[in-house]
């Protein structure tokens, strides 16, 4: 038996420490909050329907996994933008039949994003919000992949730029860790 609790032993991507902890918090509350600001004060959405749920997802891997590869920009950017105009196509032919748009939207997603090497898992929350959204998602038709998916990610990933290169301890993309090592070196 304790054999098979072991297996769930705690893996973590990014270290416990309190500094890294405020630094995410910091990240995910500025740029949630300013896809909010954006949506709903410039592009009038009172309710915030443009706020989709997979932005949330996409909040944790960008401020609270820097170092993982699903968060990095061409993740982020590629896996939302890709997701969403599947989602927009799926929803168009299959609407009729919203159990079978959904299941593809999802699986077809996941399938160009490996295939692209943009794996973001929210992304597939992306696909699936184009099928199963509100009216008001319905409504946009292809705008839905603009606003608010290339926006909001956009502004998830500049705040991200910001927020996780303050701190001596983070990189992002990770990409820079090298290169700031090699930088300061010289």
């Amino acid at each position: 038996m304790q054999k098979f609790f072991k297996q769930f032993k705690k893996i973590n991507s990014e270290p416990l420490e309190k500094s890294n902890l405020i630094w995410s918090w910091i990240g995910s509350f500025l740029g949630i909050l300013a896809i909010s600001y954006f949506h709903s004060d410039i592009l009038n959405d009172k309710d915030l329907t443009l706020l989709i749920g997979s932005f949330g997802a996409s909040a944790v891997l960008v401020y609270g996994a820097v170092n993982s590869p699903l968060s990095q920009p061409r993740n982020l950017i590629g896996g939302h933008l890709i997701s969403a105009i599947i989602g927009v196509i799926c929803f168009k032919l299959f609407s009729f039949n919203l159990l079978f748009a959904s299941a593809v939207a999802v699986s077809t997603s996941i399938l160009m994003m490996q295939l692209t090497l943009t794996l973001h898992p929210p992304g597939g929350a992306t696909a699936l919000i184009a099928v199963i959204g509100s009216e008001q998602i319905h409504d946009l038709g292809f705008l839905y992949i603009l606003f608010p998916v290339t926006t909001g990610a956009f502004i998830l990933l500049i705040i991200a730029l910001i927020v996780n290169n303050i701190p001596k301890h983070r990189y992002y993309p990770e990409s820079l860790k090298n290169f700031n090592k090699k930088w300061f070196e010289k």
